[in-house]
């Protein structure tokens, strides 16, 4: 069930659906999809579309083991695509099953990370626990295939080929390729060759293109590529008006190109469209520090810590602005406030050498007055 207030980020395309049609959705039951995470955000889905993109890179398929753990750890909800179709009821749900993830686990030997990654993009009848008895057939398969050197990522890229991934119980999947690709998986039947390319009806052309744009804008960025990047932003935005996640982009973007006065109207631009987003409230509040607007950043500063205030960074700025401004008490406030927050960096031992010189700069007054 989807909870009202509730905020979804999809991490890249949606490939068995158009992005635009699962927003109409989730409205609808009062809560928000967009493009990419921010601290608001609650679920993240992850698109199979995705798994094309980290098949082009060496280090593909780690970057997405790692944005994953990430997420998790940042304690959101990861679906993958058909886990969010059903929760929306675009998808019919499978079978009722009883199979717990730590069974499918020891009946299979497929190790728990695999089952974990192999889950998030659909390579089983069920994206969760409790499994079917033809996940744990398929877990079998698959761990097969791993202990003869593929990787989950190869198999993720190559099940979707073949129809429905259930239908794969009743085939025999070897590793090999007659055409120079070891990880390619082949069923025995004709020995038709599942390449692991990803080809599913993406809706209209103007979803498909916005959808590339973005995955193309997001790479550029990723690269530092910051002028070309920008340009890509911009193409989305052109196509679809009310992302604030791209405008926000495209801000960092020409932030990060030296275009200051852009990036202002770019962030002001994503906060327009969603008062809510806390990191631009905060990015541009940087940005106004940088060009020496005190009052404008500590404005900024105050509505990010206002809107999140389990968010640290505004915090710790905020404490270091009043600082340079010669509010000391109220620095010292900010930077307990951010300890109570974070206690372990590098930032929570400068806000802690902080505090220290406030009391010994007051204890001086103090001294000075008797």
């Amino acid at each position: 069930m989807i909870v009202p207030g509730a905020v979804f980020g999809v991490v890249g395309a949606l490939a068995a659906f158009p992005l635009r049609l699962a927003a109409r959705e989730v409205e609808r039951r009062h809560a928000e999809l967009r493009r990419g995470v921010t601290r608001r955000t609650t679920d993240v889905v992850f698109g199979r579309a995705l798994l094309a993109k980290a098949g082009l890179t060496r280090t593909g398929d780690a970057d997405i083991e790692r944005r994953a753990r990430a997420e998790r750890e940042a304690g959101r909800a990861l679906l993958s695509e058909n886990g969010f179709l059903r929760l929306l009821g675009l998808m019919k749900a499978p079978d009722a099953s009883s199979l717990s993830r730590q069974s499918l686990i020891d009946q299979s030997r497929l190790a728990d990370a695999d089952l974990d990654m192999l889950s998030l993009f659909d390579a089983f009848e069920h994206d969760g626990e409790p499994y079917s008895f033809r996940d744990l057939i398929l877990a079998r398969k698959y761990a097969g295939l791993i202990a003869s050197g593929a990787s989950w990522g190869a198999i993720a890229r190559s099940v979707h080929r073949s129809g429905p991934v259930a239908s794969l119980t009743a085939k025999s999947l070897n590793l090999g390729s007659q055409h120079g690709r070891p990880d390619a998986i082949y069923l025995d039947e004709g020995r038709s060759e599942l390449d692991g390319q990803l080809l599913f009806d993406l809706g209209s052309l103007e979803d498909d293109t916005l959808e590339e744009l973005f995955a193309e804008a997001e790479m550029a960025e990723e690269e530092g590529r910051h002028d070309d990047a920008a340009a890509l932003y911009q193409r989305c935005l052109a196509i679809d008006p009310k992302d604030a996640i791209a405008a926000f982009n495209r801000a960092n973007c020409l932030r990060g190109a030296g275009r200051v006065a852009e990036a202002a109207h770019d962030y002001a631009r994503a906060i327009k469209l969603d008062p809510g987003f806390v990191e631009a409230w905060f990015n541009l509040a940087g940005l106004m520090g940088d060009e020496g607007k005190l009052a404008s950043a500590r404005r900024h500063l105050q509505k990010a810590i206002a809107l999140d205030k389990t968010y640290a960074d505004p915090v710790f700025n905020l404490a270091r602005l009043e600082f340079d401004a010669g509010n000391l008490a109220e620095a010292r406030r900010l930077w307990v406030r951010y300890l109570e927050l974070d206690a372990e960096s590098e930032w929570a031992r400068t806000a802690q050498k902080g505090i220290q010189f406030v009391d010994l700069h007051m204890a001086g007054e103090r001294d000075v007055r008797a």
